[in-house]
């Protein structure tokens, strides 16, 4: 199977990434529409534990990627199969507990959490999902380590239409009996996109192990042993990660209760805060996140080919790349906060300076994955993740402190996030720095996309507010501005010679055949 250059990896996987959040999009904005702001607080509450899940398994795709490359790298291409098939295994049993401890647990979950009673049918509605995403999972890892992501790309977008089609569905229909009921069936559409995209990954491993030649893989128990060694510290880093999501279904509605709001209202509030401003932040982290996945196969096969030169290569490139995401991603959710929030959810756009604010943390949770990334593909898992934790523990006592404060209410958990996320990532650099000793070339990666950003950011503002006083059409102004700001900010990039010719095609020393 042909590998792929980081960037091209990246860009496939975060393409990929961004047309499933727009579907996810196309799947709230009809949900919000149908169940209103109340009806999506009972299904983002539903929604983290399951997120937790994903987090709390997806060490073994990751090590899987990185064990599959490294085997790749020095010719052991038949064991890369039976990391196939151990990490097929462990995924099952992760699967199968979660998707029972959802559904037979779901009641004692709820009275343990403090949470609203009807969020009940959102945790039956989810409950199938972890064991099918398990296989998904599992089998991506493997593609991944290939350094071909277009089958995982792919499986993403059939995953999330299936998503939303069903979930879609099944709300509406069940909208009659109740709001609850119809975010459970909403909750559904989750199972049934892992389904799917789960069969068309199967299909495709079956066809790349019929092009290796073999019938039968053997099972190796040393090879699991492998994958848990790697996959846990990952696992519990990304854990973490979800424990920050976690937090804020835990805590926000609790504390906003202590600053005087009704019941009724802090769920509104809280779902302002994760159903409509964190699913728009993580628009461009779905970027990073491709570029963090892209990472690990290609650091890891760099760092046991001892190709130092190579390696900062990539690592410079990664920063860079991050950089370029991060700062207009911010700039522009921060100043056109108000017309995306008006475009994406005409007539409920309430909610949009916790947007405006919660843009901040952007930049921060780029460099927080891309550097986690890194440091775990150079075989350094636990240090990240003690970051991680330091960082969850800012973020738990800010919350604690700030969001019962009336003046601040739901706002004190977005400086929570962006607070917590400043210190892990501020603490992943400097390791970074300690342990590679390698130098960042911030002219190209930082100052240069900046002030790219910034001219890119003055023009929108510009175009948006002229054509909104002709046309009177905040989604027509809204819509040519950004395309107006993505082909300057491109063009922008490309002047400024953030990125090199080799950087994008990045073909050289690359094996002809994987």
């Amino acid at each position: 199977m042909k590998k792929q250059s980081l960037i091209k990896g990246s860009l496939i996987l975060g393409v990929a990434g961004i047309l499933t959040r727009f579907l996810g999009i196309f799947f709230r904005w009809p949900l919000i529409m149908l169940i209103g702001d109340e009806g999506v607080g009972y299904y983002q509450m539903s929604y983290p534990l399951y997120m937790f899940f994903i987090a709390l398994a997806s060490g073994i795709p990751m090590a899987v990627s990185k064990i599959v490359s490294e085997k790749n790298a020095t010719g052991k291409s038949e064991e890369s199969f039976m990391v196939m098939r151990a990490s097929l295994i462990i995924m099952l049993i992760l699967g199968t507990g979660m998707t029972i401890m959802l559904g037979g647990f779901a009641k004692p979950i709820i009275s343990f959490l403090k949470w609203d009673p009807k969020a009940y049918y959102s945790l039956l509605g989810i409950c199938l999902a972890p064991i099918l995403i398990a296989i998904m999972t599992a089998i991506r890892g493997f593609f991944q380590g290939l350094q071909n992501m277009t089958p995982s790309a792919i499986s993403q977008v059939i995953e999330q239409i299936g998503r939303v089609v069903v979930g879609v569905g099944l709300a509406f229909l069940l909208l009659p009996y109740g709001i609850e009921y119809a975010a459970g069936g909403a909750a559904f559409g989750a199972a049934a996109g892992g389904f799917l995209g789960g069969i068309y990954l199967l299909f495709k491993y079956l066809k790349v192990r019929q092009a290796y030649g073999i019938k039968k893989v053997k099972s190796n128990p040393k090879i699991m042993d492998e994958i848990l060694r790697v996959a846990i510290p990952i696992s519990l880093g990304a854990t973490v990660g979800a424990v920050m999501s976690l937090i804020d279904s835990i805590l926000v509605p609790q504390k906003l209760l202590q600053a005087g709001f009704s019941a009724k209202d802090s769920t509104i509030l809280y779902a302002q805060l994760t159903g409509k401003a964190t699913v728009l932040t993580n628009i461009p982290l779905t970027l990073s996140m491709a570029l963090s996945i892209s990472l690990i196969p290609i650091i890891a096969e760099k760092f046991i080919l001892k190709d130092k030169i190579e390696l900062e290569r990539k690592i410079d490139s990664a920063m860079k790349f991050s950089f370029v995401i991060a700062i207009p991603c911010f700039l522009g959710l921060y100043f056109m906060a108000e017309p995306v929030m008006k475009l994406i959810f005409p007539g409920r756009y309430e909610g949009y300076t916790i947007l405006k604010y919660l843009s901040i943390s952007i930049p921060f949770i780029i460099m927080a994955q891309t550097t986690t990334a890194i440091l775990q593909a150079i075989g350094h898992y636990i240090r990240p993740v003690i970051n991680l934790v330091i960082g969850c523990i800012v973020k738990i006592i800010l919350t604690l402190i700030l969001v019962p404060i009336p003046t601040l209410n739901v706002y004190g958990a977005v400086v929570a996030t962006v607070g917590g996320y400043v210190v892990a990532s501020i603490l992943n650099i400097i390791c970074l720095h300690k342990e590679l000793m390698v130098s960042i070339n911030y002219k190209d990666a930082l100052i240069k996309p900046a002030l790219g950003a910034l001219v890119m950011i003055n023009i929108v503002l510009v175009v948006y507010y002229k054509l909104f006083s002709m046309y009177q059409s905040n989604g027509f102004a809204t819509l040519i501005s950004i395309f107006c700001g993505i082909i300057i900010y491109i063009l922008l990039i490309v002047i400024l010679g953030v990125f090199s010719y080799g950087e994008i095609k990045d073909r050289l020393k690359r094996p002809k055949k994987s």
